[in-house]
């Protein structure tokens, strides 16, 4: 039986609503018993069994900004969709809050498919997924492990397992390096044990000094402002627990991605400071792949890691459309 959720029922993304597109909230279970929130969007008048996708992302967001922004935009253009809040994080279910795994949060994916699956709109032979930021790396997870996903798009992707276990730009790559967070990481769950609660790591920071990388700039100007704060968001508030992403630092979780036979478009900003993750899980993924003709590496001109989250006259949002039509 799925949890009683308590689902805000007024209108409070990040974007404004579109007037061609249906809106309603939907519930749906993992296979953990957790229950997952979600805004679906429907095109209105649509008739008959639709192709579906599931959204979600990035790492640390809710379904108000990013991802709902792409599930109704999607939805424009033919499309049922769903942007989901993962497992502990937004409207969805399961405590204690603000925890992720690679696991489960690749588990979550694949509830969306069942979800989608059953519904008498949907095609069940057609159904997509997108992840954003920390949620392209899921999706390109859940590409691998689900036969039912025809399609996938991993957009401005994070691979967490990577980012975790060797910090950016890889520049923690070392025995002694993965130690030290262990034992720091470790050390926190005897005080959170004893506590009786978890700390949370802290979300963006408030203020940004001018000498700051770039890419803690472009974070704080979409979390940390009118353009894509939210009360639930984890990036834009505390964040998440401290020892919320240990088991990332164990878990690589792209060890099969060259055995999809799926559909695949990884897309990635030229300027974004994480675009090595997608050019490398490209690279990973097309080595050796026994279906190379339907995968993809589109990188945007000029674009940085943030432009892939909101801004319209960048993300090719056209280009997703043919994609998902033609490989579903």
């Amino acid at each position: 039986m799925e949890e009683k959720l308590v689902l805000t029922q007024e209108w409070d993304k990040t974007f404004p609503q579109n007037d061609k597109v249906d809106h309603s909230k939907v519930t749906f279970h993992n296979r953990y018993g957790i229950t997952l929130a979600a805004d679906l969007y429907k095109p209105k008048n649509a008739d008959g069994r639709l192709p579906a996708i599931a959204v979600c992302g990035p790492f640390g967001a809710v379904k108000e900004q990013a991802s709902g922004l792409y599930a109704q935009t999607m939805a424009e253009r033919g499309f049922l969709t769903i942007a989901f809040d993962p497992s502990f994080t937004g409207e969805s279910g399961g405590t204690p809050r603000y925890m992720a795994s690679p696991d489960i949060n690749t588990e979550d994916f694949q509830a969306a498919v069942d979800y989608l699956s059953l519904r008498e709109d949907v095609d069940p032979e057609k159904i997509g997924i997108i992840g954003i930021c920390g949620w392209g790396g899921m999706a390109l997870n859940a590409a691998a492990l689900d036969t039912r996903i025809k399609a996938t798009v991993a957009s401005t992707m994070y691979d967490m397992t990577r980012v975790n276990a060797k910090g950016y730009f890889d520049a923690e790559d070392s025995e002694e390096a993965r130690y030290e967070k262990k034992k720091a990481l470790n050390a926190q769950r005897i005080l959170d044990y004893k506590n009786g609660t978890y700390a949370l790591g802290g979300g963006v920071a408030e203020e940004v000094p001018d000498d700051a990388p770039f890419f803690v700039k472009d974070y704080h100007a979409y979390y940390k402002t009118k353009r894509g704060y939210h009360a639930r968001s984890l990036n834009s508030n505390g964040g998440w627990n401290v020892t919320g992403c240990m088991s990332f630092l164990n878990q690589p979780i792209l060890q099969y991605s060259n055995e999809i036979r799926s559909a695949v478009l990884i897309m990635h900003g030229e300027k974004a400071h994480s675009c090595y993750f997608s050019r490398d899980a490209y690279a990973n993924m097309m080595n050796g792949n026994p279906n190379p003709d339907n995968k993809e590496l589109l990188i945007i001109p000029d674009a940085v890691h943030t432009d892939l989250y909101d801004r319209t006259d960048v993300i090719p949002f056209g280009r997703l459309a043919e994609f998902f039509h033609k490989y579903m």
